[in-house]
């Protein structure tokens, strides 16, 4: 739990069960509370209503909004979250109604993620997703919205309570420098990956569910030191790390930041310059928190998060991680093709060597195996093959060195006029 110097504010954690949702009302809310713990705060309680749809007023319908008021009443609790993105109306009637602090899942995954960037694109991108968010919201709070220095979520004092207004014109503005900002960062981001790709060194990025382990393999695999917590969103900044695999060929590791049902399309927007490294990546490293039972709709998630930024088609392979703990009944498969699908505990090394070989063998793959006759006065061209190749055999002859090696496509066209045939 997230040490504020506070005392831990208490919350009714409340959902509408509709019954069309891939998740029970009650698991969502598990999920929620976990959130409720990452920001640092506690569930008092929770309360699920079934209704067709949440009622466009107030969520709730009236009379169980009667019960929610004596649940609020004999926990003492601080306030309500709901599980979904409130209107502004709706959030404005709840909190008329029950009279205490009334926030949504959207406000907290905010919070969460101002709290945990870090880097300069990091809060950049979280302070642009929230303003998005309160410039969408302010027809139903006025003309003025509070934002910096917040209070504005778990940690609040009270339900509308503001350090800085902001109206829509200052909202405009600063979305429009951010953006600025944020595009320069990207145009540096463009010129790295460049030469990356100049370079030939594949990238392999890590994806997955949020807290399914990623940083942990990544941080055995690199020794790069990033965060672990079992926590939601403990990684929210990509860190990337060279990586020397066994056969001497580089690679670019990449950690990336989780997915969650229902994570704000606010949040999924400010992030796609930064989560669209994954479309550039040479493979994908999907991690599964094997156990936890809903494993299978994670795994869904995640590949429907690939599939709208344009990496859908990649190579990928499946590590089911956290063997070591007890796993559910049935066990999840993906239902999609996968280079190797693996069962490892990412803190033993056998599994971690199991992953390096995965991958070796998945970037083999994409290699083509030729053979070359280069001419002794090119001799640098056997430097480059070596460089950005896989050589399996080499031979000086009379009529120029023979080389036998493994070549990427790009590579491959590039040295096309010493191909054996």
């Amino acid at each position: 739990m997230i040490d504020t110097g506070e005392e831990i504010r208490r919350y009714i954690l409340i959902a509408v069960e509709t019954g069309r949702a891939p998740l029970s009302a009650d698991a969502s809310l598990d999920e929620l509370r976990s959130l409720l713990e990452t920001a640092g705060g506690e569930e008092a309680g929770r309360m699920i209503q079934p209704l067709e749809a949440p009622s466009a007023r107030s969520y709730f319908g009236t009379g169980k909004i009667e019960e929610l008021k004596e649940l609020l009443r004999q926990t003492g609790a601080d306030g309500v979250i709901a599980d979904d993105e409130l209107t502004p109306a709706q959030l404005r009637n709840l909190g008329d109604l029950l009279d205490t602090q009334v926030l949504d899942r959207t406000t907290l995954i905010l919070e969460i993620f101002a709290m945990r960037a870090h880097t300069r694109e990091g809060q950049l991108q979280v302070e642009l997703a929230e303003l998005r968010y309160r410039l969408s919201r302010l027809s139903g709070f006025g003309a003025t919205m509070s934002r910096q220095g917040g209070g504005s979520g778990v940690h609040a004092r009270g339900a509308g309570e503001t350090k800085l207004e902001l109206d829509r014109r200052y909202i405009r503005g600063r979305i429009a420098a951010l953006r600025q900002e944020l595009e320069e960062i990207t145009a540096q981001r463009d010129i790295r990956r460049s030469r990356r790709q100049k370079n030939e060194v594949p990238m392999v990025a890590l994806v997955g569910y949020t807290n399914a382990g990623k940083s942990t393999i990544f941080n055995r695999l690199t020794q790069a030191g990033v965060l672990e917590e079992d926590k939601l969103f403990a990684t929210l900044d990509t860190t990337t790390r060279r990586l020397e695999l066994s056969n001497g060929r580089e690679i670019i590791l990449a950690d990336t930041v989780g997915f969650i049902q229902k994570l704000p399309h606010h949040l999924v927007d400010a992030f796609h310059a930064t989560l669209e490294e994954v479309a550039y990546a040479d493979l994908l490293v999907h991690v599964v928190d094997s156990s936890d039972p809903k494993a299978s709709l994670n795994m869904k998630i995640t590949m429907d998060a690939m599939q709208s930024l344009g990496a859908g088609d990649k190579p990928i392979i499946t590590v089911f991680n956290k063997n070591d703990l007890p796993q559910p009944t049935e066990t999840a498969g993906p239902d999609y093709l996968s280079e190797a699908i693996l069962h490892i505990c990412a803190y033993e090394a056998e599994g971690q060597q199991a992953l390096l070989t995965a991958v070796e063998t998945a970037l083999d793959k994409q290699m083509h195996p030729s053979e070359m006759l280069i001419p002794y006065d090119k001799g640098s061209i056997i430097n480059l093959l070596h460089e950005n190749g896989s050589v399996i055999e080499e031979e000086y002859r009379e009529d120029g060195i023979y080389i036998k090696v493994q070549l990427s496509s790009t590579d491959l066209g590039r040295y096309q006029a010493y191909l054996l045939k």
